[in-house]
């Protein structure tokens, strides 16, 4: 019987959305603003690798070999995630948007960084929630297979 612990999950997502709000009331040219847009950036990468760890720790119950997933290319294990009801087709097209901007992330921590990930930031919270949820409900403590 495989569990799930989404905790952590959601603990980055409160990391997440506090970094948002902290952000959000900073003065614009201050160090406290960039602090808080570091943290933002750290936290976005943080809950994006937590959440892949999970998903890919599910696919296991449904499965799929965990060698053979830890050398699938992240966009694959997000279809096999909708193919087993772990996700919707629409959120695995967000996921993607969250992926290729989170490489985006690794080479621009600036302003440009800010527009384009703050955006994103809202769908991500609420998607990371949905996951976390659909997780616990199909894997979490107490259930003995997944239900597909």
């Amino acid at each position: 019987m495989l569990y799930l612990n989404v905790d952590q999950l959601r603990r980055c997502m409160r990391t997440l959305d506090s970094s948002l709000a902290f952000y959000r009331q900073s003065a614009n040219d201050s160090v406290d603003r960039e602090v808080f847009r570091n943290a933002i950036v750290k936290s976005y990468e943080l809950a994006q690798e937590t959440a892949f760890k999970l998903v890919k720790k599910a696919l296991k119950a449904y499965g799929h070999g965990g060698r053979k997933l830890e050398t699938t290319p992240i966009k694959d294990v997000l279809r096999l995630a909708a193919v087993h009801g772990l996700m919707t087709l629409e959120e695995v097209e967000r996921w993607f948007q969250y992926r290729d901007n989170r490489n985006s992330t690794a080479h621009d921590y600036g302003e440009h960084f800010a527009e384009k990930t703050l955006l994103l930031i809202s769908p991500f919270l609420q998607d990371i929630a949905t996951l976390a949820d659909v997780l616990q409900q199909k894997l979490g403590q107490g259930d003995e297979a997944p239900h597909a």
